[in-house]
């Protein structure tokens, strides 16, 4: 069975990201957890070259872990322009792909 109107939202940030002391990663798994998003995953990179060329990476010498992250979410297309706008002033600093996906979703 396919579905289609479906797109797939990627938020990149870093672990340090803050926002009032609380980490922004954190804050926006709150706002999917308090919206009627079906989800969302984190991934942790290994390494990256961001915006201000600058890798970025872990390094146990150095106290500071400036981590790249990946938040994705897959849903409905109105929720997930529905959550972009609501969360518009908490996302204003970080980095967004937007794209129409088709889930296949395979029936036992």
């Amino acid at each position: 069975m396919k579905t289609n109107n479906k797109k797939e939202v990627k938020i990149y940030l870093k672990n340090v990201d803050r926002v009032d002391g609380k980490t922004l990663w954190h804050l926006i798994l709150d706002k999917v957890k308090d919206s009627n998003l079906s989800g969302a995953t984190i991934y942790k990179a290994v390494a990256g070259v961001g915006q201000t060329k600058q890798i970025h990476t872990f390094d146990i010498l150095n106290l500071s872990q400036d981590i790249p992250l990946v938040i994705e979410m897959v849903d409905d297309s109105d929720k997930i322009d529905n959550f972009l706008k609501e969360n518009k002033e908490l996302l204003k600093n970080t980095f967004i792909t937007l794209k129409p996906i088709e889930i296949v979703e395979f029936l036992g």
